[in-house]
């Protein structure tokens, strides 16, 4: 549904830059022609609501410079985008106005390219409400001799850096205030670039369908100010959106209620990316060192630099940094219904299987380093690598400092898999690991083990424990925030997560049926129940009682079965044994016995007091178990009439 007051405020403020611009057009001041492009339109994940657009430049040539000592024209420079901007808020606000993380770079300073401009030092205006004022002047040029250039208030070079701002009622604009615009004349070219604009990818998700579809992020860019830039009118693509995961949940193990589990193996969770970037470290790894890829103080700060990570230009500002993510890309598995007897447990890495971790980066190398996020083996299939963390909103530090890590604190009990125990409450819990090694031009999938641990008959059967696998952290707000992490996500299972049982529980139980037995007309019957879990077949050794259940009558009262029965524990190995007449005397009738333990079997034996004249035995029927979906009951799951003796 399209948001009318929005609409009408957008509408309202490109009124007023326009109005602005026609009061100040007529000055004098000749335009200057300008082209606009995005070299690098990156793909965005349909999931993200803080996804990096590509960088806007904006480069204008002619004009005429003012003479030495005059002012130069300022402009308001504003960016329209078809989502909100959710860039992160740094800095003091107005009521109006919310200085955020999108930078303008004038003249690419310190990108290392040829001139003047790309060889000045990186200088912010410290006033994005206003921006800042600059006068013509001259400097000393790189080639030699001075040039024309803009002089700030400290009578040094004019800041290069500008930071953009939000609007508190039109959250879809960037606006750059007070940017002063030197004419370059003849001589080259002056050029403007915009960056570190995040915005809100999933809004736009729903045009993007499957993973191989997608919808475009667009933005207008509109000139005000005593200065005009010919700036070509129409739209540019800065960002094409695909959903970023596909993620899925491997068989359910399968677990005998019966059995203690100690750590054995329950599922295997696979995350896998659509396309290559979907996966991303905090910041580019620019060495070998360990966790390169996770330093709080990265040197990520080239204009136009392609870094393929969740931080992108990495500027100061005050004591924040504008362009740095907090995080790597990090993936979630929430555990539900987990029953209360269960306790869970995760690879604290990536495996290869259950049985095989991936104990180092690919290629080796330390941890999170440059060394990890390439393949050196020709025709080897790259794998990345992530490791277990303390949660998902704990920052990454300093490559000095604290990094959420977990360590593992034991192993699988099938083969060398490095495992930690998930906190479980209110029979939910969540594991979350974080990508520090990943390459950009391999679609990747990576795995994880999930393990149990369990007393003996302490699972219940049915309702298994389910897992739902997402990007994290995952939140509900799509708005800029100077206190929300970045990244973020949304969780809901239409945009790319997976959820399916981590392991089925058995039910541990034999149902026999005696269909006929009676302590009447001088008649008893002896009752008996095995507990044949001690065989040569190696069946887990289980006990438990059978609770008597009767249908028929005593003598007194035909249609009134007695209260039901238990036999008290049957050990493995062991035969209980009984009569009618001391169990449900004056009885008659069929009865049917649930015992606690597999592979129970059942003989009565009929006969008149003392067995002189009439005897008989049989075997009960073992009946299948409507509530056991195993192997042992294959042929019907519905009724139990399809027993044996």
């Amino acid at each position: 549904m399209v948001d009318f007051r929005r609409v009408i405020l957008a509408l309202a403020v490109l009124t007023l830059l326009a109005g602005f611009a026609s009061a100040q057009v007529n000055t004098g001041v000749p335009q200057l022609t300008c082209a606009t492009q995005v070299a690098v339109t990156p793909l965005l994940r349909g999931e993200g609501y803080t996804e990096m657009t590509g960088d806007i430049t904006i480069s204008c040539t002619g004009g005429t410079q003012g003479p030495v000592g005059s002012s130069i024209p300022l402009v308001n420079i504003a960016v329209f985008y078809n989502t909100i901007v959710t860039s992160r808020l740094i800095g003091a606000t107005t009521n109006a106005f919310l200085p955020n993380e999108a930078l303008l770079l004038l003249d690419e300073p310190g990108s290392g390219l040829a001139g003047d401009g790309p060889a000045r030092g990186q200088k912010l205006c410290p006033t994005p409400i206003t921006g800042c004022a600059a006068t013509v002047g001259s400097l000393p040029s790189i080639a030699g001799g001075n040039i024309v250039a803009a002089i700030g208030a400290d009578g040094t070079y004019a800041p290069n850096v500008y930071q953009g701002t939000s609007s508190s009622t039109t959250g879809n604009v960037v606006t750059f205030f007070g940017v002063p615009v030197l004419a370059p004349t003849t001589t080259g070219a002056r050029v403007f670039r915009i960056t570190n604009v995040r915005v809100n990818a999933n809004s736009l998700s729903g045009a993007a369908g499957s993973a191989g579809a997608g919808s475009q992020v667009t933005a207008t860019v509109t000139v005000s100010g005593a200065a005009s830039l010919g700036i070509p009118p129409g739209v540019i693509n800065v960002g094409l959106v695909n959903n970023g995961l596909a993620a899925s949940t491997g068989s359910a193990g399968s677990i005998n209620q019966c059995a203690a589990q100690t750590k054995s193996s329950a599922s295997t969770i696979s995350f896998t990316e659509n396309f290559g970037t979907a996966f991303k470290t905090r910041v580019s790894a620019l060495s070998t060192g360990l966790y390169a890829g996770q330093a709080g103080n990265p040197t990520q700060n080239l204009p136009g630099g392609i870094y393929n990570s969740e931080s992108n230009f990495v500027f100061p500002i005050g004591s924040q940094f504008s362009g740095l993510a907090d995080y790597g890309t990090r993936l979630k598995a929430t555990f539900s219904n987990v029953p209360s007897g269960a306790r869970i447990f995760v690879s604290t890495n990536n495996v290869n299987n259950n049985a095989s971790p991936i104990s180092t980066p690919f290629g080796g190398g330390p941890v999170g380093g440059s060394g990890g996020n390439v393949n050196p083996a020709t025709g080897v299939p790259y794998v990345g690598f992530a490791q277990l963390v303390n949660g998902e909103t704990s920052p990454d530090g300093n490559i000095s400092g604290f990094l959420p890590i977990i360590t593992s604190t034991d192993t699988a009990t099938s083969g060398n898999v490095p495992i930690a125990e998930v906190s479980i409450s209110n029979n939910t819990g969540s594991a979350v690991w974080e990508v520090v090694n990943t390459d950009p031009n391999t679609v990747e999938t990576l795995k994880f083990a999930v393990y149990v641990t369990s007393s003996a008959n302490t699972l219940p059967a049915g309702s298994p424990p389910t897992v739902t696998l997402s990007f994290a952290p995952t939140a509900t707000s799509a708005v800029a925030s100077s206190t929300l992490s970045i990244p973020r996500f949304t969780g809901a299972a239409t945009t790319g997560t997976g959820t399916g049982s981590i392991f089925t529980v058995n039910i541990c139980r034999t149902i026999l049926l005696y269909p006929y037995v009676t302590n009447q007309a001088g008649f008893d019957t002896g009752v008996t129940v095995a507990n044949t879990t001690t065989d040569p077949f190696k069946t887990v050794a289980q006990a438990g009682s059978c609770k008597l259940n009767w249908y028929g009558g005593t003598t007194a009262a035909p249609t009134v079965p007695p209260v039901q029965g238990d036999t008290g524990n049957i050990a493995t190995g062991t035969v209980w044994a009984n009569t009618l007449q001391a169990i449900a005397p004056n009885f008659q009738g069929y009865m049917i016995a649930v015992c606690n333990f597999q592979f129970a079997h059942g003989f009565a034996f009929i006969s008149d007091v003392g067995a002189r004249n009439l005897a008989m035995g049989y075997l009960a029927v073992v009946l299948n178990d409507p509530g056991d979906t195993s192997a042992r009951s294959p042929v019907n799951t519905t009724t139990s009439e399809n027993g044996g003796h």
